[in-house]
């Protein structure tokens, strides 16, 4: 399984052409529920710092998206129009770095509210 871990947190960095893309579709529809349950279960515990970072690179990534698009969609976007968002997000890896730097005790402070949240509703 770490296998298929490894090939989705390779996507924030790699630039995908449409084969790639189509591959990756298939694969989720084949590990996809496996991967849902395996995030089900990981929910239950505390994010360890690494996982916080990439949810905060995440974040920063989408944050710069929407700056980029304005005011589309990226669903709306062609497979020619996401690469081209891609490479131009490639471009700005240190800005995204900047930014996600700058969240991470926001994404931190959330993941503690959700936590306890969780508590407070099993009890």
């Amino acid at each position: 399984m770490k296998n298929v871990d490894n090939m989705i947190e390779d996507v924030l960095d790699e630039i995908m052409s449409k084969m790639v893309r189509m591959k990756k579709a298939r694969m989720m529809k084949v590990k996809g529920k496996q991967i849902a349950r395996k995030r089900k279960i990981a929910m239950k515990r505390k994010a360890n710092p690494e996982k916080l970072k990439k949810r905060a690179a995440k974040k920063a990534r989408d944050i710069v998206t929407k700056k980029l698009l304005k005011n589309k969609s990226k669903s709306d976007l062609s497979i020619s129009g996401k690469e081209n968002l891609e490479k131009r997000l490639a471009k700005k890896k240190a800005v995204i770095a900047k930014i996600a730097k700058r969240i991470l005790p926001k994404v931190r402070s959330a993941e503690n509210e959700r936590l306890a949240k969780k508590r407070e509703k099993d009890n």
